[in-house]
């Protein structure tokens, strides 16, 4: 259960993060109720895995999940170029995230 509840919070990362970028510096209410209502979510999930698991192995899973999702969903959305070299160091990044979980 750690496991989901970490991974899901990462994912939350994510969507803070985007939603941080959207608010315009927390200027645009839509984006701003989003970017605190997952960071509290992200947070909170992110403590709960925290209690269970490593601290260094949470947060870097965290932070992996979190950093990969976001420059995908950049990368998608044609906000952030796309090459072949950022495809795989995040592909490297997602080989971490799963060598801690096979290693923990």
């Amino acid at each position: 259960m750690s496991w989901l509840v970490l991974v899901v919070s990462g994912v939350l990362e994510a969507v803070w993060a985007t939603a941080l970028d959207r608010s315009r510096g927390l200027s645009r209410l839509g984006p701003s109720v989003v970017f605190v209502a997952a960071l509290v979510a992200s947070m909170a999930g992110l403590a709960y895995a925290m209690g269970r698991l490593p601290v260094g192995t949470s947060y870097a899973v965290w932070v992996g999940i979190g950093a990969v999702l976001t420059v995908a969903f950049a990368m998608a959305t044609g906000e952030e170029t796309v090459s072949a070299s950022k495809v795989l160091f995040l592909g490297m990044i997602v080989g971490g995230v799963i060598g801690l979980k096979l290693v923990h």
